[in-house]
């Protein structure tokens, strides 16, 4: 088993199996493994990466958990957050049914985001 992580396994299992990897007609791929042991493992589900090399050896990594930013400020359809770049990030979100509010609405709540930010600033000081 190759470790492309900084971690060393604390665990680890070697099974015998069966591998199956197939590609779809739209392009997607699948692999399903069949364990041929009695084995009892904790079952887990993941984001992982997987690379299927030509020589037919797979390789399956657990992906980080994505971080998520805390909204700074929020409205009924808008949130400011800081992101960990340090970049600020305004998201507005609605729904296509509601076109016709669009302006108003994304006016109306980036204009109390940015009174909440400007009032904040000003208390700082």
């Amino acid at each position: 088993m190759k470790n492309y992580s900084n971690n060393a396994p604390v665990k680890q299992v070697t099974l015998d199996g069966m591998m199956t990897i197939c590609q779809y007609e739209n392009g997607m791929h699948s692999a399903d493994f069949e364990c041929c042991e009695d084995v009892n493992m904790e079952p887990f589900c993941t984001r992982c990466k997987v690379q299927c090399m030509r020589d037919g050896n797979v390789y399956i990594t657990e992906l980080p958990k994505r971080g998520r930013n805390k909204a700074l400020y929020r409205e009924e359809n808008c949130s400011l957050t800081l992101g960990h770049n340090q970049r600020y990030y305004f998201v507005f979100s609605l729904p296509e049914q509601q076109i016709n509010e669009l302006p108003s609405q994304l006016v109306r709540q980036a204009n109390a985001v940015a009174h909440k930010v400007m009032m904040d600033l000003l208390l700082d000081y």
